[in-house]
């Protein structure tokens, strides 16, 4: 696994769970892999993978069952679109239109390559 600098591992493996999420992979109630096989499979330290699992936890979009493992929680989907909503539009939106403003790009322009990239 490659990560990128721009932020904490922690959040870009936690992105990748709610990617899973989002898409339809993990449904609610689903067991997710365990702390060990994420920390393996990526490469990182258990407290890496730890910290991934506490954040989203904080965010309740999986849950623990003590001794089993953990699971996306019912509101799993409605709280990982929540979370990565907020995220998009607090930091890659304003930097979208900054980038739109130092290019001189027109919103009609952008709204005309939206409507043809979605249809």
């Amino acid at each position: 696994m490659i990560f990128t600098e721009q932020q904490p591992i922690y959040i870009q493996i936690a992105d990748i769970f709610c990617e899973n999420i989002l898409s339809g992979e993990w449904k609610p109630n689903d067991r997710i892999p365990s702390v060990r096989d994420v920390a393996v499979s990526m490469e990182v330290n258990p407290n890496t993978a730890m910290r991934s699992y506490e954040f989203l936890q904080n965010k309740e979009i999986i849950f623990n069952k003590r001794g089993i493992g953990y699971f996306v929680s019912e509101q799993g989907h409605s709280k990982a679109l929540d979370y990565k909503r907020e995220e998009f539009m607090s930091k890659t939106v304003p930097e979208f239109f900054r980038n739109m403003y130092l290019l001189g790009i027109k919103y009609e322009e952008m709204e005309k390559f939206y409507k043809n990239s979605i249809s």
